[in-house]
């Protein structure tokens, strides 16, 4: 089974939209799938993550927010993979 990453991101967002924008080569590079998921239309998420967002999560392990940490992202995914 790949890599399953979520990014926790809302729609009118910049930021978020730069983080997937950002994120596709490296999820594309490590074989990743990613899984958007909209933090205004889960309140648990929204509870959770609203000022952070964008939000890179693996499982429960934050990767980063606000904005791509790829040197981080790098190093966590080859270590996983």
């Amino acid at each position: 089974m790949g890599i399953e990453l979520t990014l926790i991101s809302r729609g009118y967002c910049h930021l978020c939209h730069d983080m997937e924008v950002a994120l596709a080569p490296l999820a594309t590079e490590f074989g990743a799938n990613v899984k958007v998921l909209d933090v205004d239309a889960d309140p648990l998420l929204e509870s959770r993550y609203d000022e952070l967002v964008p939000v890179l999560l693996h499982g429960e392990t934050e990767l980063c927010h606000y904005f791509l940490d790829e040197p981080k992202t790098r190093e966590y995914l080859a270590k996983i993979r």
